[in-house]
C-alpha cells in the first residue's frame, strides 16, 4: 500500500521560507516522479513543481519559478519543496504525489497524470 506523508507546512509572514517534506513508502520510490501541487480555498488545485524519478530533472510552474525548488532523496525515499520569498498568494493545502508515466516531466503538469496522493499540509502566509 503507497503512503505518501506531507510535513512542514506552517504560518510565515510574506518574505519567509518554509521547507515542505513528503516521505513516500510502499512503492519503488525511485522508479516515480513526484510533484506538489496545491489547493486554495475555492479554487482547482494546481500545479507546483514536479521532479524526475532519479531526481536529475525538475520543472516548476511559472508562478513559483526563482523562488521553490524540488528536491529527492531516493535513500530516505522523500521529496522536498523549498519555498523562498513567499507570498501571501502562496498560501494554500500542498500536497504530493507520484506519477507511474514514462513521460519526459514537463507534461505532469496534470493531476491526472498521478495515482496517488498525500493528505495534504497547510501554508498560510501572512502579509
Amino acid at each position: 500500500q503507497v503512503q505518501l506523508v506531507e510535513s512542514g507546512g506552517g504560518l510565515v509572514q510574506a518574505g519567509g521560507s518554509l521547507r515542505l517534506s513528503c516521505a513516500a513508502s510502499g512503492r519503488t520510490f525511485n522508479n516515480y516522479a513526484m510533484g506538489w501541487f496545491r489547493q486554495a480555498p475555492g479554487k482547482e488545485r494546481e500545479f507546483v513543481a514536479v521532479i524526475s524519478w532519479s531526481g536529475g530533472s525538475t520543472y516548476v510552474a511559472n508562478s513559483v519559478k526563482g523562488r521553490f525548488t524540488i528536491s529527492k532523496d531516493n535513500a530516505r525515499n522523500t521529496v522536498y519543496l523549498q519555498m523562498n520569498s513567499l507570498k501571501p498568494e502562496d498560501t494554500a493545502v500542498y500536497y504530493c504525489a507520484t506519477s507511474p508515466r514514462k513521460v519526459t516531466i514537463v507534461v505532469l503538469t496534470s493531476t491526472a497524470m498521478y495515482d496517488y496522493w498525500g493528505q495534504g499540509t497547510q501554508v498560510t502566509v501572512s502579509s
